[in-house]
């Protein structure tokens, strides 16, 4: 850790395969940390590194329930229940010129599952290991069945942040929730700010699940997995209560919903969306509800996880003039150029 007047704290954490924590709450932190800190953070990807090659299968390599390894959890001096964590993304980069991806059975949007039962046999399972060329900002995809190769660019997101749940619980990192989790939404990437509402003393932050990019829904399951090495600026916001994860970018507005069924998903990140205009602009709820239906525009994030989650997202430029949370997303994206 480093400390001056005249430059930001900065904990830089390389976890060994021992330290990483699997479940968001139950896990003590490893490190405590001052509002503003800047962290340096390694993370691996869902499998823990184990899938290299199209033999290495997932059931083979893997022992669940130690996939989604998370760097953290990080104690935050002063968070309280009821208060708010901003997490800015500085950076989101590429350790490795491989991403793996696979299909997994009983799991994914198109198959049978274990909540959706049926007769007929799972889908097999499979491997792609995609080519990242990390200086042109690539993803080279190349098919199992027959000789094409397609790219597409480069948008490393995280998968997995979040902080411990309440009411004592703790709940696997497969699972996003209120604390947040694998929400698995592309909105997680470099340059926005993530807004947690704190459930525990301390907060109790973790990330993880970097993708180097991800269709929105990721449909099979699985994105193009790899390491990541992430740079964040964690502050807090006092007395600010945040009920389900929120995101603010340059341009949008974000709110994210996780349950099941998709339609309960939906129904939170738009309520959501519309009690935050409500509370920020100075709009009824009505008035917002209006606007939002006509305004919004609604990704999906993940159908697959234990939970779905959809995305509603609102260009700010067609929102009356305020400061979302004082302008600390502006201010934050200040202190990230101040780093480079």
């Amino acid at each position: 850790m480093t400390d001056t007047a005249d430059t930001p704290r900065v904990l830089t954490v390389r976890p060994t395969a021992q330290e990483y924590a699997w479940t968001f709450g139950g896990v003590p932190p490893v490190a405590r940390i001052a509002p503003g800190t800047v962290l340096d953070v390694f993370t691996e990807d869902c499998f823990g590194g184990r899938v290299r090659t199209a033999d290495d299968l997932v059931s083979r390599v893997c022992e669940f329930p130690y996939v989604n390894p998370q760097t953290g959890p990080f104690h935050v001096e002063g968070a309280e229940p009821g208060d708010t964590l901003a997490v800015h993304f500085v950076s989101v980069e590429p350790r490795r010129d491989w991403a793996a991806s696979t299909t997994v059975p009983l799991f994914g949007a198109l198959t049978a599952t274990h909540a959706t039962a049926a007769l007929h046999p799972p889908l097999p399972e499979a491997v792609w290991i995609w080519e990242l060329d990390r200086e042109r900002r690539l993803c080279r995809f190349t098919a199992r069945d027959s000789d094409h190769t397609l790219t597409l660019p480069m948008e490393p997101m995280h998968g997995t942040v979040g902080v411990a749940p309440a009411n004592l619980e703790a709940r696997s990192a497969l699972v996003p929730d209120a604390h947040g989790g694998n929400m698995d939404t592309p909105e997680m990437r470099a340059g926005v700010t993530c807004y947690l509402g704190v459930n525990v003393e301390g907060a109790l932050f973790s990330l993880g699940d970097g993708h180097a990019r991800q269709g929105e829904g990721e449909t099979c399951g699985v994105a193009v997995e790899t390491a990541m090495h992430t740079v964040v600026i964690v502050e807090l916001l006092k007395g600010v209560a945040t009920p389900w994860p929120r995101i603010e970018s340059d341009t949008h507005l974000i709110s994210t919903g996780s349950a099941r069924p998709l339609e309960d998903a939906f129904r939170i990140s738009q309520l959501d969306l519309v009690q935050w205009l409500a509370r920020d602009f100075g709009l009824s709820e009505l008035d917002a509800y209006q606007f939002v239906t006509q305004a919004v525009e609604s990704p999906l994030a993940n159908v697959c996880d234990s939970n779905y989650t959809c995305v509603a997202k609102l260009r700010k430029e067609w929102l009356p003039p305020a400061e979302v949370h004082g302008g600390l997303h502006a201010e934050l994206r200040r202190r990230a150029a101040a780093l480079r």
